[in-house]
């Protein structure tokens, strides 16, 4: 249009013999140029208001067969990466180097929306494929353009960052179809901070033992950090429930290690509240499971050991250098002190054969030496699973070892020939100074108001 509608400006001034002044000025040059534009119409004609470079393919444009297989590899290898994600998995794999704007060029000629796009683009899209719609020759043309709109997710507002590395951790978990073909749920904790991912675990559901594995990448690696920010859900904070139990009590196992290791619990039912670890799994959704899809990984094992790798190089590219960030993690715990900490409790009696029962599992109290030792029925105390899965039995402040008692005995004294009798296996005995004292945890639980208005009743 610009050319003609220099040729029609040209054309009428020659014409009409008008003014040279009023035409430089409608068409934005020096009365020069109009000069050098009369002299070419009337020596070439309308042909000389024609750009030279028309129809010409530029020297930098991108190959059509590479074009193609960009198109081809987003359509099935890499099916739902977002735009940046796709050029550097192009770059990485493919050893194809283009931009993300590039691409998006490519994409969005063919109505291929990024999962990331906003809502302003998607609408826009929307209203000229709906005009493609009517123009349709056929209900193929229309299912066609239909499919090309890919749903987007809400956005969080921002809000600052805190100034240390440590001072606060987001910690929360999300459902998606991360591998394999049944949804898991993803455990991560975020520095707020530098927004680098702390510890991450992979577990079918969301649990006590997924955040209790997340919280010991954190301790093991970086040290105690000095606040966590949670969602409120009983692996954080209780809720009031029928049974009164210790082993339904979700929040004093998770805050009462918190509060052995000095760590402040902060709660908020309000997703934006903590719309740094929300941002996040939304980057790990667009990336994590076209990574691990390529990586062939099946299982909650591989997943978890492919995590160990790829959170280092997530931290490499996004989150903030740490050089002129100042640390408040605590020093690191000893590992036996972590072992004990990261505990789950239950409460057992003992049975009429001096044995509890754990996990459909008879099991009998040994001393450090490996004797057995005998309580009355009836004896109540608390069963500690360390975070190593071994198992100790609380009583009377005292600690025992734990032994399990075989449904069926693997040899006989009457049929199979025994070289020497068996010597009692010796067993660790953590000290009276660990964290789990049976008086000190109840005296905590006691304090708690739910426990008070049970008490009263």
């Amino acid at each position: 249009m610009n050319e003609n509608d220099k040729y029609t400006t040209i054309k009428k001034l020659i014409e009409t013999n008008g003014s040279k002044q009023r035409a430089a000025l409608y068409l934005g040059c020096s009365v020069r140029h109009i000069n050098r534009m009369i002299n070419g119409y009337k020596k070439y004609g309308k042909s000389y208001f024609i750009h030279g470079n028309r129809g010409r393919k530029p020297s930098i444009a991108l190959d059509a067969k590479i074009r193609q297989t960009i198109l081809d590899l987003y359509r099935t290898k890499y099916e739902g990466a977002n735009f940046t994600h796709f050029s550097e998995l192009l770059k990485k794999h493919e050893h194809i180097q283009v931009s993300a704007s590039t691409i998006r060029t490519i994409l969005m000629d063919e109505f291929i929306l990024s999962p990331k796009a906003k809502r302003i683009t998607k609408k826009k899209t929307s209203e000229y494929l709906n005009e493609l719609k009517k123009s349709a020759k056929s209900k193929k043309d229309i299912a066609n353009v239909q499919n090309t709109i890919i749903a987007i997710e809400d956005a969080h507002p921002r809000r600052p960052r805190c100034a240390y590395l440590g001072e606060m951790l987001q910690m929360d978990a999300s459902i998606h179809l991360w591998f394999g073909q049944q949804k898991t749920q993803l455990h991560i904790a975020v520095d707020d901070a530098t927004g680098a991912i702390m510890g991450a675990y992979f577990d079918s559901q969301e649990t006590l033992n997924g955040y209790y594995n997340v919280l010991h990448q954190v301790l093991t690696t970086y040290g105690i950090p000095y606040m966590l920010f949670t969602d409120r859900r009983t692996v954080f904070e209780y809720k009031k429930k029928k049974s009164p139990s210790i082993e339904d009590d979700t929040f004093t196992q998770f805050s009462y290690a918190c509060k052995q290791l000095g760590i402040e619990l902060k709660t908020s039912s309000v997703a934006q509240a903590k719309g740094r670890v929300e941002r996040m799994f939304q980057t790990l959704q667009s990336r994590l499971p076209l990574e691990m899809r390529l990586a062939g990984i099946a299982t909650l094992e591989e997943a978890n050991e492919f995590l160990n790798h790829y959170i280092k190089e997530f931290n490499a590219q996004f989150a903030l250098p740490v050089d002129n960030i100042k640390s408040v993690f605590e020093k690191q715990p000893s590992k036996e002190k972590i072992n004990l900490i990261l505990a789950v409790l239950n409460s057992r009696k003992i049975d009429n054969g001096s044995c509890l029962k754990f996990n459909k599992r008879y099991y009998l109290p040994v001393d450090k030496n490996g004797h057995a030792v005998y309580y009355h029925k009836g004896t109540s105390g608390i069963v500690i699973k360390a975070f190593d899965n071994n198992l100790y039995f609380c009583v009377n402040e005292k600690v025992y070892a734990l032994e399990s008692v075989p449904e069926r005995a693997s040899l006989s004294k009457n049929f199979d020939f025994v070289d020497k009798p068996k010597v009692p296996k010796k067993h660790y005995i953590p000290p009276m100074s660990h964290p789990w004292k049976q008086a000190s945890f109840e005296h905590y639980c006691s304090k708690q108001s739910h426990r008070q208005k049970e008490n009263i009743a």
